[in-house]
């Protein structure tokens, strides 16, 4: 089978790393929500402030953009965090007033934020915000909601691990207890029955280095048990660690590569990107993460997806290229079918500009209009 094809549509040179693809002003249309800006669709040929994000060198304060009607209003809020501001945040959408700024209000002080995502942590249907906070324990924050199941704007914090967490962070269900698991880089928290009361129990079983947020947990060859996607952020590699049990039961790991030659995979999706009834696991470079300190940071950029063949991944790629010539993703990316065409779109953003890539289909596809 041909490759999908792609066409790439530049919508700003903002730098910022991190969007959230969201219906902004209740019209029934996806918006695109980008560090100070966001953009309206279907055109997204528009942009209206947010509000100032403070900088830091090259970077911005501003590593997630998760969309949550905070304040049970019903309009779509985000929540975001950064490595230099030491606290969670979430601004409070005006209601769509494209006039008007969104104000920030703090979450909680949580030390440096090297990213942030959202899951069921507790099974309730709700998304808590839970931030990778490599020098402190981890955490994961709960929405307070009312008594009509609405938010009220405040979160209760949950501490589930007092050690550091380490560079890297996945949630999914381990040991098949039905319960979803975090995992951190040196090891995953089994959570109990009661997530939110409960002991969560560490297991140091792996050291999956510099990873990725999120550490993806899928079982990739289909045996029943779930096994981890990994990508190094901040170095050279992207491994796939297939779970084994004995007979009596104990785990152990083995490392699979899928892709050892490029460098900094930051953030990444297992989606159906090609709507064969199959996922596929799609991610990229994440443009100057540590500008210019990387290893492999001056190496040719790219987006990429990797189909499983049922015995080893094989790498698909959507643009590769020299630094400004092509684009890689930032710390946060989105995959959405943002035109309702029926396949996802990938919207991402970076140091190196904000950019859509629609989604063509197959070969056969490309006449397809924007």
């Amino acid at each position: 089978m041909p490759p999908l094809r792609f066409q790439k549509t530049l919508v700003s040179d903002e730098r910022y790393e991190s969007c959230g693809v969201f219906d902004v002003n209740n019209d029934g249309v996806l918006d695109i929500v980008s560090g100070e800006y966001w953009y309206p669709g279907p055109k997204f040929n528009k942009k209206y402030r947010i509000g100032e994000i403070k900088p830091a060198g090259e970077w911005f304060d501003d590593f997630s953009t998760i969309p949550m009607d905070v304040n049970g209003d019903g309009w779509m809020d985000f929540v975001t965090g950064g490595w230099w501001g030491g606290n969670l945040r979430w601004r409070e959408n005006p209601k769509g007033d494209p006039t008007k700024e969104w104000p920030e209000h703090e979450i909680a002080k949580v030390g440096n934020v090297e990213t942030t995502r959202a899951w069921d942590i507790d099974g309730d249907g709700q998304l808590e915000i839970v931030p990778n906070t490599p020098p402190q324990s981890q955490k994961f924050y709960k929405l307070i909601t009312d008594a009509n199941g609405k938010g009220t704007g405040q979160f209760k914090e949950v501490v589930v691990y007092d050690g550091k967490s380490g560079h890297g962070l996945g949630f999914g269900d381990i040991n098949g207890d039905g319960r979803g698991d975090l995992i951190l880089a040196k090891g995953w928290l089994e959570a109990p029955e009661d997530r939110v009361n409960g002991k969560w129990v560490f297991h140091e079983e792996f050291d999956l280095g510099s990873a990725s947020i999120p550490i993806l947990v899928v079982d990739v060859n289909g045996d029943g048990v779930n096994d981890l996607i990994v990508g190094q952020a901040h170095g050279y590699g992207l491994d796939w660690w297939e779970q084994k049990r004995d007979k009596a039961g104990k785990r152990s790991w083995i490392k699979h590569p899928i892709d050892p030659f490029n460098s900094q995979y930051h953030d990444m999706f297992w989606v159906d990107i090609d709507g064969d009834g199959q996922c596929e696991l799609v991610t990229g470079k994440r443009y100057r993460a540590h500008n210019g300190h990387d290893a492999g940071e001056y190496d040719p950029y790219g987006l990429y997806y990797f189909k499983w063949t049922g015995e080893n991944f094989v790498k698909q790629v959507i643009e590769y290229g020299p630094i400004r010539a092509t684009k890689g993703c930032g710390i946060s990316f989105q995959i959405i079918d943002i035109d309702k065409c029926g396949l996802p779109e990938i919207i991402s953003p970076g140091k190196d500009g904000l950019a859509i890539y629609k989604n063509i289909g197959y070969a056969e596809n490309m006449e397809k209009p924007w």
